[in-house]
């Protein structure tokens, strides 16, 4: 099959060309209409789809999704994750190793995953689990396949998965040091998180928003940075959401320490002072914080100090969103299939290009899960994931057309630009946008 478009975003930029697809993988690609090299024309003839003027994109490659399955399924399973991630034009995700039951943190927890996980269409890969007392499963976990490892500096909210102390990390980082395989870390120190007044109002989000400052993300990451430095490991901060941390993150990388950092677009688009009290759909950890934050999260993306964007997608079911009171509500955000248009309304109005978008939607999350020797651009080689998408084309977000197990996202109603036309997912079509 044959590929073509005047607008291709290719490692070079935008241009047009034409992506030759065997099986799975990218065997070529070249300008339009071009000679077409030996083996190429002994394959025979080839089905051609040109798509005119709409852009072809590396598909985006989402690496923090809690799909909860098995043990949740409820919550948020496979079959109705990867609908959601082939809409938004996502075709990989990484599945985060906890809310399912058991946990990613285990040989056995491993294999329940891979039991339920979908062999085609959108691809899934997983990372593994850093909780207490597991360190000993952790080389046989990276040997199975796991492209790194989660933990939480504060309590996760599950049982099946708890929170770890700096001699939990120890442990852990002695073995992913060798593995050369990154810790991905939910930084909020338990130190300083507020205790809430008992004459607080549940149902004010100002009430959530002060328990989680600021500084407990500041303290948590000075420390994951000195035991960066100590072990000579990769570090991952997850969900960025406040820009204090931001020096010490400069200075780290200064002294030539493997940390990199993502944040979410729920941290990008919406803000304290816009959300309403008894909103719990906004509720995540850490918070959604005010509109400097915001603004400088954005400055921090355009200056290369946060590596890539990734959804955090966690969705639950409605009534364990509660009836408006923060403090009962789960804390988590859906927006699985929304990530592309969301980041780029928010890139195209600062006046972005699609190109930055897509290092920070694509190349870079391959990389982190390392995954880049075959995902996150269109070279070849590289497996046939594309998405066909127009960048100018708006609309407003409809839960009932979402794709996802529970229809609701702080998103509804919202006016977004970008819109996903067809999804190939190792060379074939997992979404194609009807229209309806």
């Amino acid at each position: 099959m044959i590929i073509r478009s005047t607008r291709v975003l290719l490692p070079t930029g935008i241009q047009p060309a034409e992506i030759e697809i065997v099986g799975d993988r990218i065997v070529a690609v070249r300008g339009p209409s071009g000679d077409r090299d030996p083996a190429s024309a002994d394959r025979g003839p080839s089905e051609v789809r040109d798509y005119g003027s709409i852009l072809v994109m590396p598909g985006v490659v989402d690496t923090h999704v809690h799909v909860n399955e098995p043990g949740r399924t409820e919550w948020e399973g496979f079959a109705t994750a990867t609908a959601a991630a082939a809409a938004g034009g996502i075709t990989t995700i990484v599945d985060m190793p906890l809310n399912s039951v058991p946990a990613t943190t285990t040989m056995k927890g491993l294999d329940a995953k891979r039991r339920v996980a979908p062999l085609a269409g959108v691809e899934v890969a997983f990372w593994g689990g850093v909780v207490p007392g597991n360190w000993h499963e952790l080389d046989g976990l990276a040997t199975a396949g796991v492209r790194g490892f989660k933990c939480f500096l504060s309590p996760s909210g599950v049982d099946e998965f708890a929170s770890v102390e700096e001699r939990d990390l120890r442990h852990a980082l002695t073995v992913l040091a060798r593995r050369k395989l990154p810790l991905l870390a939910h930084a909020e120190w338990p130190p300083a998180l507020h205790m809430i007044p008992f004459t607080a109002d549940p149902r004010a989000y100002r009430t959530w928003l002060e328990s989680r400052p600021p500084d407990a993300e500041v303290d948590a990451i000075a420390l994951l940075l000195s035991l960066c430095e100590e072990f000579g490991a990769r570090i991952h901060i997850v969900h960025l959401a406040t820009e204090l941390a931001l020096p010490a993150l400069r200075a780290a990388r200064a002294k030539g320490l493997r940390v990199t950092v993502e944040t979410c677009p729920h941290y990008l688009t919406f803000a304290a002072e816009e959300i309403p009290d008894g909103a719990t759909l906004f509720k995540c950890a850490p918070p959604i914080r005010g509109r400097a934050t915001r603004d400088a999260l954005w400055r921090a993306l355009e200056d290369g100090d946060i590596d890539l964007i990734a959804t955090d997608h966690s969705p639950c079911p409605p009534e364990l969103k509660g009836d408006g009171d923060f403090l009962r509500a789960w804390g988590g955000i859906a927006s699985l299939e929304l990530s592309l248009p969301i980041v780029w309304t928010g890139a195209s109005a600062r006046g972005l290009g699609v190109e930055r978008v897509a290092q920070w939607l694509c190349a870079a999350p391959a990389r982190l899960a390392g995954l880049d020797g075959r995902k996150g651009a269109i070279v070849s080689g590289q497996d046939a994931d594309l998405v066909v998408w127009d960048p100018d084309a708006e609309f407003t977000v409809d839960e009932s057309r979402l794709h996802q197990r529970h229809q609701r996202t702080p998103y509804a109603g919202r006016r977004l630009r970008g819109r996903v036309l067809e999804t190939w997912a190792r060379g074939r079509l997992v979404y194609r946008d009807t229209g309806v």
